[in-house]
């Protein structure tokens, strides 16, 4: 009876079913991962890009900055490195920028959620077909689930504008995330796929003439 059960095969291909769908199932849900991960690439490349262009058009975070060049020689360059780099961002819920910059909330705030209400938090308002006309969005609109302290914004000098500019220097501007990590359905868990960084990714900009209004 031993010998017949040794030889035996029955229930073999139930196994083999069971083993094999199990690998199967770990890569359809592995293949709907990494598309989501994909995207999320995406949106945080398109957020990183409409920040540094509302942030070009927008009043600077750094209010340093309009006072920041030099003004000895009226109508000379502005040469690189003559002031900064400003590079503001956030602290739980607290915003500083380097070299002594003061930081401007409400700016920052129109740069991370548009022309939407200023509020001093995470979230993200949402702008209506009747509003879109005349509201821009924000980075947060671009990218679900972005935090302010995800975002850096540095203002600093390449050469560009005069001293004694009307309106201050004209900055380069480099928005750019930190401290992200991929969100994933089904491998969070799995071989440290939940703690997976998101590549560093930045969009750089020339300053223009900075304003808080909609044109």
């Amino acid at each position: 009876m031993m010998k017949r059960f040794a030889k035996s095969e029955d229930g073999t291909a139930m196994v083999e079913t069971a083993i094999v769908s199990t690998l199967l199932f770990a890569l359809t849900l592995g293949f709907v991962d990494f598309g989501y991960a994909l995207y999320q690439w995406n949106a945080a490349t398109k957020a990183v890009q409409v920040g540094a262009r509302l942030a070009s058009i927008s009043d600077s975070v750094a209010t340093n900055l309009t006072a920041a060049a030099p003004i000895a020689s009226p109508g000379a360059p502005v040469v690189a490195g003559a002031y900064g780099p400003f590079v503001c961002t956030y602290t739980g819920t607290t915003g500083a920028c380097s070299n002594g910059g003061t930081f401007n909330a409400t700016n920052f705030s129109r740069i991370f959620r548009g022309d939407t209400a200023v509020t001093n938090d995470d979230v993200c308002p949402t702008i209506t077909a009747a509003q879109a006309p005349t509201m821009r969005s924000g980075m947060c609109h671009y990218f679900p689930g972005l935090r302010r302290n995800n975002v850096v914004i540095t203002y600093s000098a390449t050469g560009l504008g005069y001293q004694t500019r009307l309106g201050g220097p004209v900055p380069t501007i480099t928005v750019n995330l930190q401290n992200m990590t991929y969100r994933f359905f089904f491998l969070g868990g799995l071989y440290g796929f939940g703690t997976m960084t998101m590549p560093s990714m930045l969009s750089t900009v020339t300053g223009e003439d900075m304003k808080s209004t909609f044109p």
